[in-house]
Protein backbone atom coordinates (compact mmCIF):
# COMPACT_ATOMS: atom_id res chain seq x y z
CA UNK A 1 0.00 0.00 0.00
CA UNK A 2 1.39 3.61 -1.06
CA UNK A 3 1.12 5.76 1.82
CA UNK A 4 1.94 9.87 2.06
CA UNK A 5 4.43 10.54 4.20
CA UNK A 6 6.19 13.51 5.52
CA UNK A 7 9.91 13.56 6.61
CA UNK A 8 10.45 16.60 9.09
CA UNK A 9 13.82 18.29 9.27
CA UNK A 10 14.64 21.35 11.55
CA UNK A 11 17.96 22.24 11.31
CA UNK A 12 19.06 26.16 10.78
CA UNK A 13 22.53 25.86 10.29
CA UNK A 14 24.59 27.05 7.63
CA UNK A 15 26.47 23.90 7.18
CA UNK A 16 23.82 21.65 7.46
CA UNK A 17 24.81 17.45 7.47
CA UNK A 18 21.40 16.17 8.70
CA UNK A 19 20.24 16.91 5.45
CA UNK A 20 22.09 14.19 3.63
CA UNK A 21 19.88 11.91 6.20
CA UNK A 22 16.35 13.06 5.69
CA UNK A 23 17.13 13.10 1.69
CA UNK A 24 18.20 9.83 2.32
CA UNK A 25 15.09 8.79 3.89
CA UNK A 26 13.02 10.36 1.30
CA UNK A 27 14.47 8.72 -1.18
CA UNK A 28 14.69 5.10 0.32
CA UNK A 29 10.62 5.59 0.91
CA UNK A 30 10.06 6.57 -2.46
CA UNK A 31 11.86 3.41 -4.03
CA UNK A 32 9.79 2.03 -1.82
CA UNK A 33 6.37 3.23 -3.19
CA UNK A 34 5.22 5.83 -1.01
CA UNK A 35 4.50 9.29 -1.72
CA UNK A 36 6.91 11.32 0.59
CA UNK A 37 7.80 14.87 0.61
CA UNK A 38 10.49 16.82 2.84
CA UNK A 39 9.51 19.42 5.22
CA UNK A 40 12.09 21.74 5.48
CA UNK A 41 11.63 23.85 8.76
CA UNK A 42 14.57 26.27 7.41
CA UNK A 43 12.76 26.81 4.23
CA UNK A 44 9.45 26.95 5.20
CA UNK A 45 10.82 29.98 7.69
CA UNK A 46 7.48 29.94 10.28
CA UNK A 47 8.14 32.57 12.67
CA UNK A 48 9.00 31.77 16.16
CA UNK A 49 5.43 30.66 17.94
CA UNK A 50 3.63 32.90 19.24
CA UNK A 51 -0.06 31.56 17.75
CA UNK A 52 -0.61 28.21 16.93
CA UNK A 53 -2.31 27.50 13.83
CA UNK A 54 -5.61 26.80 15.72
CA UNK A 55 -5.20 30.36 17.29
CA UNK A 56 -5.71 32.09 14.31
CA UNK A 57 -9.29 33.12 12.76
CA UNK A 58 -10.41 30.48 10.44
CA UNK A 59 -8.36 31.01 6.96
CA UNK A 60 -6.58 33.85 8.56
CA UNK A 61 -3.37 31.87 9.36
CA UNK A 62 -0.34 32.69 6.98
CA UNK A 63 0.06 31.12 3.83
CA UNK A 64 2.84 28.91 4.70
CA UNK A 65 1.10 27.57 8.30
CA UNK A 66 -2.40 26.83 6.09
CA UNK A 67 -0.13 25.01 3.53
CA UNK A 68 1.60 22.48 6.34
CA UNK A 69 -1.38 22.16 8.19
CA UNK A 70 -2.90 20.44 4.80
CA UNK A 71 -0.10 18.47 4.37
CA UNK A 72 0.01 17.13 7.71
CA UNK A 73 -3.49 16.74 7.88
CA UNK A 74 -3.26 14.55 4.94
CA UNK A 75 -0.59 12.38 5.81
CA UNK A 76 -0.36 8.68 6.83
CA UNK A 77 2.76 8.98 8.66
CA UNK A 78 5.87 11.28 9.84
CA UNK A 79 9.53 10.41 10.00
CA UNK A 80 11.42 13.09 12.39
CA UNK A 81 15.03 13.84 11.71
CA UNK A 82 16.43 15.42 14.14
CA UNK A 83 20.17 16.48 15.27
CA UNK A 84 21.36 16.84 19.07
CA UNK A 85 22.17 20.00 20.33
CA UNK A 86 23.76 20.26 24.31
CA UNK A 87 21.40 16.78 24.90
CA UNK A 88 18.02 18.46 23.62
CA UNK A 89 16.15 18.84 20.30
CA UNK A 90 16.61 21.17 17.73
CA UNK A 91 15.10 24.62 18.38
CA UNK A 92 14.02 24.54 14.65
CA UNK A 93 12.41 21.51 14.07
CA UNK A 94 10.34 22.25 17.67
CA UNK A 95 9.21 25.19 16.69
CA UNK A 96 7.83 23.58 13.69
CA UNK A 97 6.01 20.98 15.20
CA UNK A 98 4.80 23.30 18.17
CA UNK A 99 2.67 25.23 15.84
CA UNK A 100 0.06 22.51 15.37
CA UNK A 101 -1.49 19.73 17.39
CA UNK A 102 -4.71 18.43 16.39
CA UNK A 103 -3.29 17.95 12.97
CA UNK A 104 -1.05 15.32 14.52
CA UNK A 105 -3.19 13.13 15.78
CA UNK A 106 -3.78 9.71 15.10
CA UNK A 107 -1.10 8.83 13.28
CA UNK A 108 1.99 7.24 13.65
CA UNK A 109 5.82 9.16 13.86
CA UNK A 110 9.19 7.41 13.28
CA UNK A 111 12.42 9.04 14.89
CA UNK A 112 15.27 8.73 12.83
CA UNK A 113 18.61 10.99 14.91
CA UNK A 114 22.36 11.87 13.62
CA UNK A 115 25.20 13.91 14.97
CA UNK A 116 28.63 14.30 14.19
CA UNK A 117 29.80 12.20 16.81
CA UNK A 118 29.72 8.66 17.76
CA UNK A 119 26.55 9.15 20.13
CA UNK A 120 24.07 8.98 16.50
CA UNK A 121 21.38 12.01 18.10
CA UNK A 122 20.04 9.44 20.62
CA UNK A 123 19.50 12.03 23.68
CA UNK A 124 17.22 13.98 21.09
CA UNK A 125 15.32 10.93 19.93
CA UNK A 126 14.59 9.80 24.00
CA UNK A 127 13.23 13.70 24.41
CA UNK A 128 11.19 13.37 21.05
CA UNK A 129 9.24 10.54 22.28
CA UNK A 130 7.23 11.91 24.59
CA UNK A 131 6.91 14.72 22.77
CA UNK A 132 5.42 13.24 20.44
CA UNK A 133 3.53 11.24 21.86
CA UNK A 134 1.89 14.35 24.28
CA UNK A 135 1.22 15.94 20.45
CA UNK A 136 -1.13 12.88 19.58
CA UNK A 137 1.19 10.34 17.74
CA UNK A 138 1.96 6.75 18.09
CA UNK A 139 6.10 6.96 18.02
CA UNK A 140 7.03 3.46 16.26
CA UNK A 141 9.85 1.15 18.25
CA UNK A 142 12.28 1.06 15.55
CA UNK A 143 14.54 4.03 15.46
CA UNK A 144 17.92 4.90 13.33
CA UNK A 145 20.52 6.84 15.11
CA UNK A 146 23.43 7.81 12.32
CA UNK A 147 26.79 9.06 13.23
CA UNK A 148 29.51 10.02 12.64
CA UNK A 149 26.77 11.42 10.25
CA UNK A 150 30.02 12.67 7.84
CA UNK A 151 31.25 9.13 7.67
CA UNK A 152 28.01 7.33 6.97
CA UNK A 153 26.46 9.25 4.17
CA UNK A 154 28.29 11.74 1.37
CA UNK A 155 27.22 14.57 -0.04
CA UNK A 156 24.65 12.62 -2.29
CA UNK A 157 22.78 11.10 0.43
CA UNK A 158 24.67 7.48 -0.45
CA UNK A 159 25.65 5.81 2.31
CA UNK A 160 29.38 5.13 2.89
CA UNK A 161 31.59 2.99 4.96
CA UNK A 162 30.65 0.92 7.93
CA UNK A 163 28.02 3.48 9.09
CA UNK A 164 26.56 3.76 5.72
CA UNK A 165 26.16 -0.39 5.11
CA UNK A 166 24.77 -0.16 8.65
CA UNK A 167 22.15 2.58 8.02
CA UNK A 168 21.17 0.57 5.06
CA UNK A 169 20.74 -3.17 6.96
CA UNK A 170 18.56 -1.19 9.77
CA UNK A 171 16.37 0.88 6.97
CA UNK A 172 13.72 -1.94 6.19
CA UNK A 173 12.66 -2.75 9.58
CA UNK A 174 12.29 0.96 10.29
CA UNK A 175 10.42 1.61 7.17
CA UNK A 176 8.08 -1.44 7.74
CA UNK A 177 7.51 -0.70 11.21
CA UNK A 178 6.37 2.54 9.94
CA UNK A 179 4.38 1.08 7.40
CA UNK A 180 2.57 -0.84 9.64
CA UNK A 181 1.40 1.53 11.84
CA UNK A 182 0.78 3.49 8.97
CA UNK A 183 -2.05 1.13 7.40
CA UNK A 184 -3.25 0.15 10.45
CA UNK A 185 -4.09 3.77 11.88
CA UNK A 186 -5.42 4.74 8.15
CA UNK A 187 -7.51 2.10 8.26
CA UNK A 188 -9.09 2.50 11.68
CA UNK A 189 -9.62 6.27 11.09
CA UNK A 190 -11.87 5.48 7.97
CA UNK A 191 -14.01 2.61 9.99
CA UNK A 192 -13.96 4.47 13.40
CA UNK A 193 -14.04 8.45 14.18
CA UNK A 194 -11.53 9.28 16.40
CA UNK A 195 -12.65 9.62 20.08
CA UNK A 196 -11.61 13.53 20.03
Amino acid sequence: MSLRLLVLYGSYRSDRMGIRLANYLVGEFAELGHEVELIDAKAIGLPILDRMYKEHPKGEAPAAMEALADKIRNADGFVFVTGEYNWGVQPGLKNLTDHFLEEWFWRPAAIASYSAGRFSGVRAATAWHGTLSEMGMVVISSTLGVGPIAQTLDETATPIGDGGKSLARAFPRFAADLAWWAEAAKAQRAKVKPPY
